[in-house]
């Protein structure tokens, strides 16, 4: 594997992944990976389809169990944790798919984002907050989730996940399926999220926009890590250039 070195002095890391293998029976999905992320740092993790990389979120998120490794977070260690429990410490998950309720409003899947938030006004002013940032929601509110396009149900299901009022929000391919406008888009409000103080681990396979809103990757095959550093460095790398930028 290649690794080019941090220039950062001081690190202030927020998860620290160690040694993380999951399998799927015999299968192994991910193999012997390490990974850092700092408090209010953007690190991408990039690789083709099956290389293993919605299966370290859903590792991190505990939905799927590690065969061996250690998943630190906010100097606690979180792995054989339930999920809602996970939840609470600060680690929300966005997945593939965006899994939204279809048949509720905007507003109701908002809302369910803070289901374990008990204060209503700080929930109220979170809702406000997310209007704010997504003004396309604020329009759309009362319409049913399923009915919106592809971008805005994207954009509903990045908003739940802050209505959670996360520490490190989880992103799972956010722009698979969208027209390239949107995927630009997208990376503003990627960038908007982190400004807010959010840390934002983001898998994708579209590495411009990985690259784009990134301080920090992790190329992926196999489920074996390849590359890693700052982005600066590893964008012009061979490895990142043939296999997923296609030069």
């Amino acid at each position: 594997m290649k690794r080019y070195k941090r220039h950062i002095l001081v690190v202030d890391i927020l998860l620290k992944a160690i040694g993380l293998t999951v399998c799927y029976g015999k299968s192994v999905a991910v193999d012997n990976v390490s990974l850092e992320i700092d408090n209010k740092e953007v690190v991408s993790i990039v690789g083709a389809n099956g290389a293993g990389k919605s299966t370290i979120l859903q590792a991190i998120s505990g939905l799927v169990p590690l065969r061996t490794g250690e998943i630190w977070f906010d100097n606690k260690r979180i792995d054989g944790l339930q999920t809602v429990d996970i939840v609470r410490l600060g680690i929300i998950h966005v997945p593939e798919g965006r899994w939204l309720f279809p048949h509720l409003s905007v507003l109701v899947n908002l809302q369910l984002g803070a289901s374990l938030r008990k204060n209503k006004k700080e929930v109220n002013n979170s809702l406000q907050e997310m209007f704010e940032l997504f003004p396309r929601l604020k329009e759309r509110s009362n319409q049913k989730a399923g009915t919106l396009s592809g971008g805005e149900q994207q954009m509903v299901a990045i908003a739940r996940g802050l209505m959670a009022q996360p520490k490190l929000l989880l992103m799972d391919e956010p722009s698979l399926g969208l027209a390239p406008i949107i995927v630009q888009q997208l990376g503003e409000v990627i960038k908007g999220i982190n400004k807010r103080g959010v840390s934002v681990l983001l898998v994708e396979q579209n590495v411009s926009l990985a690259i784009s809103v990134s301080t920090k990757g992790y190329a992926l095959q196999t489920g074996k890590v390849v590359l890693e550093g700052e982005i600066e460095e590893i964008k012009s790398d061979d490895v990142i250039k043939r296999a997923f930028l296609g030069s």
